[in-house]
């Protein structure tokens, strides 16, 4: 069993409150426009895939969005509801703590490319995460192995030396098959106790 060089987080659900980054957005908008949630995600969901994968980009499906919804929602609308996502400031901190005992960290996250840069800017992200596997930019997500490996590659470690943090279970099947070590973080409860455990049954010093 290799010494555990890095940890690896997702972004929504364990780095913020909601669940998904879909959930902020839809939220935000529907809130703000008195939209019905329901109404306004089930349009929001026809274009997701494509979104998700870098296939197209918020500016370029807006139009077509708000002419399903048959109302206009200006764009700066979405931009407002990437500057409220709902960041969990403690476990932002508890990546610090993370590096500052010699870990490198890394951000996996299935989620949209413009949101992704203006999140790095807005909450200075750079500041937490070594590296970045989006997969807005690389085309792929947790579904396939190519992230995972992605990420390992950036910083040129083997899986068995490198331990994920997830909200959802199924997006711990992939990277627990090729031998990294994973911890699910339930983002509800939001146990860091339970999650400072994991990680230091995997030798990860706290």
């Amino acid at each position: 069993m290799n010494t555990i060089k890095a940890v690896f987080f997702d972004y929504d659900g364990t780095m913020t409150y909601d669940s998904t980054g879909i959930e902020s957005i839809c939220n935000y908008i529907s809130q703000y426009m008195n939209i019905n949630k329901d109404i306004f995600e089930k349009e929001y969901r026809k274009y997701v895939g494509d979104l998700i994968f870098g296939k197209t980009f918020h500016e370029d499906i807006w139009d077509e969005l708000c002419a399903g919804l048959g109302m206009n929602i200006p764009i700066a609308f979405l931009f407002h509801s990437f500057n409220q996502t709902p960041i969990d400031h403690d476990m932002h901190d508890f990546v610090l703590k993370i590096k500052a005992k010699g870990y490198k960290t890394g951000l996996i996250t299935g989620n949209f490319s413009d949101r992704v840069v203006y999140l790095k800017q807005k909450f200075d992200l750079n500041k937490y995460f070594d590296i970045f596997a989006v997969s807005g930019e690389l085309g792929y997500g947790k579904q396939t192995e190519k992230i995972f490996f992605h990420a390992l590659e950036q910083l040129g470690i083997q899986p068995d030396e490198s331990v994920f943090i997830d909200n959802q279970n199924e997006n711990l099947l992939i990277p627990r098959k090729i031998g990294m070590r994973v911890i699910y973080f339930c983002n509800e409860k939001r146990d860091m106790a339970h999650l400072v455990g994991n990680l230091q049954k995997y030798g990860v010093e706290i």
